[in-house]
């Protein structure tokens, strides 16, 4: 059925008649939107094959005359699969299954639309667009093909052929092969054409097999978006048939024989062998003498077998050059190829006797020597009598001597014998000549036939017997010794053993052992046997000395001795015991500060001089802590006023005696105990600051000393500056400026002991520490002052009067402003520092009469 093809839908005869009694139902139908489109009838649609699947490829879209609501439905012939799915309501089209243009390039389906009543049903035709989703695949695998090698080169030898089932440019193939330049063969890209490159021949006898890879590469298309190209490999396996392209060859040249004195007449005396050099296939060969013969020889023109024809007697020259030629049986006829090749043939006499070793007494096969060791390098066996003979004549007596199993250690003179000789043995390795290596040292002389083919040779045996001399040193087990020894070992106590050995026999292997340097004076070692112990009167304290190091002397008899190095180390023991400062008897604390014993212990090491320390009694308990590591004691927290320690006991002057103890970490532990008299004060309620902070620091009056120096310098620098401040602001004005504040009358001083008092608890402002020292002239200060010269006069004004009780008002009276350095008295209390040693006791007091006096001197302003 064609598309847009309604299928009839059958009512009964009731619902016809019902029908035309109310009114007539028209039924649906779809929209016809094109080709293009995606929602419709699903006229002329297509769908690409790679499609994901769950993809909403289209929506059916359609109506009713009536405006009812309609209803979707897709079908398939029965045995087909169903690619697709849709919602009923809204004619969405979702594909469930994967398609494959190369399997199925169209599907029929049956779409429907329905309004409840009348239902119209069409078949299309959905065509399934290729994508580049197939590779090319080659046919007709595996590629063997057997090329002869004499084909020209450009000639085609074989064909290849992939196919891709894709269409358009995804399915063209082409063709490449990999490492072009490295072979010897090309590829047509579009046929697959695979032929001998240009210039390039192939050789049976260099290379017999060929692999060449070929790449089919399709021409590249969308696949789910995007552009790929596939490609497959295959491999071409060349064989090279072998062509009848090369000459025979002669194998095992050259060729030597012999004709011996014993030999008979048709005896062979060698045999020549060549092979046709194509030897993929082979041609048979025939050989033949060419000249040089002299109808002396002759050869098997099969075999190559080369024999003599007459006696050796008969011979005339001693040596034969036989040109012997080799040529191909082929169907070329007499233009076969040939080869050639020289066959040197001697006339020997007979080799029947072997080399033979002589001595003093005649024949002999073993010969002894005694010797010392380490003889000089060069030096003769002069001990050795050996006569060596061979009784052929000519080559036949030539023959080569050399030593077998020596080792380097000596050669031979001569090497090279005809006939008979002297045999020389010399010494060639001295070093290697070692009793303590080898007391006997045995070998073999070996004299073997050179130009003979039977080699004979024959052997003596050399025996040599060392004796020794004293040519070692002692040598110590190891360059140094490291011995540790406690420091409380008696007298003779051992340390270390040392040990050397002289691998040199009797006398000279006996060694004496002696030590010296700085670090020996408190040790003794024993001759024989190497034990390093301490001197009878010895006391090794670590504490004095930790490290001792010294040499130790290993001698034989001759005096040949090597060193070693002694180190000792005296380990520390506990025989310290803590020992206390001697300032520990009495400490003065002030509440809320600790006070700090100290103990030291002298041992060398640790932990037998690491101190912790604790309270061992105190009445009453639990009201001192102590750190066990540094020694600070300190209240408790709870005690933090008089009042609280009041309450604890009934001791008014709060001095408490407390029983510390000392004790090192060594084992055995030492310990030491001392009584500390403990002085607790309140300073906050009867001390000013500066004299509490003096006497804080009555323990450490060097940083009493500090603060105090510290405040003066401070003040010079501050007292500089104002006046030079002072200076530069005057000098940049030609006149004085007028008072701007009312000077009023100051109140009496208070009396020296009432001044007294408040010095101990207030603190002093500035001013008054700039009162301390020498008076600068002020160019800005008070005319009505009688404690300051008067300021430098202005050019512009009269002078100032000299004294005035009050501040006057008549016109010529030049009003000035109050000195900046004028003491200023303030409520504000300044920190105070006590010293308890007498110097620094002295200094406050003398900066407090300084004080008192610079008070009473400022009288008031009237």
């Amino acid at each position: 059925m064609k598309h847009g093809q309604h299928f009839p839908v059958s009512l009964g005869p009731g619902l016809m008649q019902l029908c035309l009694a109310t009114q007539a139902n028209f039924a649906p139908y779809f929209f016809d939107n094109g080709a293009s489109s995606t929602n419709g009838n699903m006229a002329l649609f297509s769908l690409s094959e790679d499609t994901p699947v769950g993809s909403h490829v289209y929506t059916l879209n359609g109506t009713d005359p009536e405006g009812d609501v309609v209803t979707y439905g897709i079908s398939f012939e029965s045995g087909s699969r169903n690619f697709f799915s849709i919602d009923p309501n809204f004619g969405n089209i979702t594909l469930i299954e994967e398609l494959d243009r190369e399997r199925e390039d169209e599907i029929e389906a049956i779409i429907s639309i329905s309004d409840g009543l009348n239902k119209v049903a069409e078949k299309v035709l959905i065509l399934v667009t290729d994508a580049n989703d197939e590779a090319p695949q080659f046919i007709n695998t595996p590629y063997v093909i057997l090329v002869p090698e004499d084909t020209p080169a450009g000639s085609s030898i074989f064909k290849v052929q992939a196919v891709d089932k894709d269409t358009g440019s995804g399915g063209s193939v082409t063709y490449f092969l990999q490492n072009l330049h490295t072979n010897k063969f090309a590829m047509d890209r579009h046929s697959g054409v695979l032929r001998i490159r240009a210039g390039a021949t192939l050789d049976y006898e260099k290379s017999r097999t060929h692999f060449i890879t070929v790449v089919a590469k399709d021409g590249g298309g969308k696949l789910r978006g995007d552009y790929v190209v596939f490609s497959a490999t295959a491999t071409i396996t060349i064989n090279v048939d072998d062509a009848q392209d090369m000459d025979p060859i002669f194998v095992g040249t050259p060729y030597y024989g012999y004709v011996y004195e014993d030999s008979h007449p048709g005896s062979e005396i060698l045999t020549v062998v060549a092979v046709d050099g194509d030897r993929g296939n082979p041609n048979m060969v025939l050989y033949s003498l060419v000249n040089g013969s002299d109808e002396a020889f002759r050869i098997n023109e099969t075999t190559g077998g080369i024999s003599v024809t007459v006696s050796p007697s008969q011979l005339k020259k001693e040596v034969y050059e036989l040109r012997v030629q080799v040529s191909e049986v082929s169907s070329r006829g007499p233009l076969a190829p040939q080869a050639s090749t020289t066959v040197t043939i001697r006339v020997v006499d007979l080799n029947n006797h072997p080399p033979t070793f002589y001595g003093e007494n005649g024949l002999q096969n073993m010969f002894e020597l005694t010797m010392y060791e380490h003889p000089s390098e060069g030096e003769i066996l002069r001990g050795l009598k050996i006569t060596v003979n061979d009784s052929d004549q000519g080559a036949n007596a030539k023959f080569n001597l050399r030593l077998v199993g020596a080792g380097g250690i000596f050669r031979v003179v001569p090497q090279t014998v005809l006939n008979e000789a002297q045999v020389t043995i010399i010494v060639e390795n001295s070093a290697a000549i070692d009793f303590e290596k080898f007391k006997l040292l045995t070998f073999k002389l070996l004299a073997v036939e050179v130009n003979t083919p039977e080699k004979f040779s024959s052997t003596a045996d050399i025996v040599i017997h060392l004796l020794d001399t004293n040519d070692n040193v002692p040598k110590f087990s190891s360059d140094y010794y490291i011995a540790r020894i406690p420091e409380n070992s008696p007298g003779g106590s051992n340390v270390v053993a040392v040990a050397a050995m002289d691998p040199d026999s009797g006398l000279w292997g006996e060694v004496k052992y002696s030590i010296y340097g700085t670090g020996a004076e408190l040790f003794l070692i024993h001759p024989s046997t190497g034990i390093i112990y301490t001197q009878p009167w010895a006391a090794l304290d670590a504490e004095v000395t930790s490290k001792y190091n010294f040499y130790v002397k290993a001698e034989d008899t001759e005096g040949k001795y090597s060193l070693a190095e002694v180190f000792v180390t005296v380990l520390d023991v506990n025989d310290h015991s803590p020992e206390f400062d001697e300032n520990i008897q009495e400490k003065t604390m002030v509440l809320g500060t600790p006070v700090k014993i100290e103990a030291t212990d002298h041992d060398a090491e640790e932990p037998n001089n690491v101190v912790d320390y604790s309270i061992m009694q105190a009445e009453p308990a639990n009201v001192f802590d102590i750190n066990e590591s540094t020694g600070e004691i300190r209240l408790k927290a709870f005690v933090h006023s008089l009042d609280i320690i009041h309450n604890i006991t009934k001791n008014r002057d709060c001095i408490w005696s407390v029983l510390v103890q000392a004790k090192d970490r060594g084992s055995p532990s030492f310990s030491t105990t001392a009584v500390l008299k403990i002085d607790i004060l309140d300073e906050t309620l009867n001390r000013g600051p500066m004299a509490a902070f003096l006497m804080q620091t009555k323990d450490n009056p060097m940083k009493a000393i500090g603060v105090l120096a510290g405040v003066i310098v401070i003040m010079v620098v501050i007292t500089v500056f104002i006046s030079t401040a002072m200076f530069w602001r005057n000098k940049k004005s030609n006149k004085i400026l007028p008072v701007r504040r009312v000077i009023r009358k100051r109140p009496s001083p208070p009396s020296r002991s009432i001044r007294a008092e408040w010095l101990k608890f207030k603190r002093s402002h500035a001013g008054d520490k700039f009162a301390l020292k020498d008076e600068l002239p002020n160019e800005n200060h008070n005319n009505n002052s009688l404690m300051f010269a008067p300021p430098p006069t202005a050019p512009a004004l009269p002078p100032p009067p000299i004294t005035v009780p009050k501040i006057s008002t008549t016109e010529w009276t030049v009003p000035t402003v109050s000195g900046s350095l004028t003491p200023k008295h303030t409520s504000k209390p300044m920190k105070q520092k006590a010293l308890d040693r007498p110097v620094q006791s002295a200094l406050v007091s003398e900066l407090k009469k300084k004080f008192e006096k610079k008070a009473a001197d400022n009288k008031p302003y009237d």
